[in-house]
């Protein structure tokens, strides 16, 4: 068994995928979030969007580095893994983004 190192490098839909979804959070605007989703993406009740991008927005519209980790195949889908950093200084994020077919299944903070 080998151990492999590469330099992972997204794809440019991954990477306008995710930038749609994190600026859609930053504005909250709940169109934008589920407009390329699957359906069950889609079903995403709009008061839990607002919710969580009320929560997010004052942190994601501040000063930040997305750092792209790589991805994994689970279950059909593409998913691809995001370190978010912050200059202030606080605590990393860690932000899941699952594709399939060009839909997105799902997109997670941590």
């Amino acid at each position: 068994m080998g151990v492999l190192f590469g330099e992972a490098k997204p794809s440019k839909e991954d990477v306008d995928i995710f930038t749609k979804l994190f600026s859609a959070l930053e504005k909250k605007n709940y169109a934008s979030f589920v407009g390329d989703g699957e359906p069950a993406f889609k079903e995403l009740p709009e008061e839990k969007f607002n919710s969580v991008a009320t929560q997010l927005a004052p942190k994601v519209s501040g000063d930040h580095e997305v750092t792209y980790l790589g991805a994994l195949q689970q279950k059909g889908f593409r998913v691809t893994l995001w370190k978010v950093s912050f200059k202030e200084g606080s605590d990393d994020m860690l932000a899941t983004l699952s594709v399939r077919n060009g839909k997105v299944g799902g997109f997670y903070i941590r």
